[in-house]
């Protein structure tokens, strides 16, 4: 005698699909790139260093003052923080030059010629920008020109530009441009030593610390 057939609902069995808990999308990724990240934290780091050697001793005009703009254009992944963090540490310098030079270095914060220092940064922190993924030595020393060339025609402009000290009239503003010539030379020297010590040792770093590319341009 067979036995009587099983019932297919004792023998099937359907595995159930294993029980996921939906991904927590409430908190977001760590960025990599915000200002808190190793990488951009080590750009401003040297940024600010950079700016600060402006309390040590130097020859007139010879200064960081654009190579900190063409290497925070360069490097930092996020724009608003190319602009911004060269601008305040040169603001951060200036402060302390305030309180070491007192009142004359007040009377000149108020004056065009300082703020145009601050516009001149902003301008070859663009003009870093094209070098963002490829700061080769040629790139960075033209750029390093251009910046140079450029902080001296903006500087001068506003060193005219409404000054007791020259006609308000062309050959007043051609004026000034000449009695700025002198100090071009140690603009431009100053520029190429600051972009060689910035960009060569961030590159120097880079090859260290493979991790910084991830968060740099």
């Amino acid at each position: 005698m067979l036995p009587p057939p099983r019932s297919p609902l004792a023998t099937a069995r359907c595995p159930l699909p294993p029980m996921t808990m939906p991904a927590d999308t409430s908190a977001p990724a760590s960025d990599t790139r915000g200002l808190l990240a190793p990488g951009p934290l080590l750009l401003a780091g040297m940024i600010v260093l950079a700016a600060l050697s402006r309390l040590l001793p130097h020859p007139q005009n010879f200064s960081p003052v654009e190579a900190i703009g063409l290497f925070g254009g360069a490097f930092f992944a996020r724009r608003s923080l190319a602009l911004a963090v060269p601008l305040l540490a040169m603001f951060a310098s200036d402060l302390l030059l305030g309180v070491i030079g007192g009142g004359i270095y007040w009377s000149y914060v108020a004056s065009l010629s300082f703020w145009s220092v601050y516009a001149a940064i902003a301008l070859c922190t663009l003009l870093g920008f094209p070098l963002r993924g490829r700061a080769g030595g040629a790139r960075v020393l033209g750029a390093s020109l251009a910046g140079s060339v450029l902080f001296f025609v903006v500087t001068n402009f506003f060193a005219w530009y409404g000054s007791a000290m020259y006609p308000q009239t062309g050959a007043g503003l051609v004026a000034a441009y000449v009695a700025g010539i002198p100090f071009f030379q140690n603009t431009l020297l100053g520029t190429l030593f600051y972009s060689a010590l910035l960009f060569g040792g961030f590159a120097l770093l880079r090859t260290r610390v493979p991790a910084l590319r991830a968060q740099t341009v």
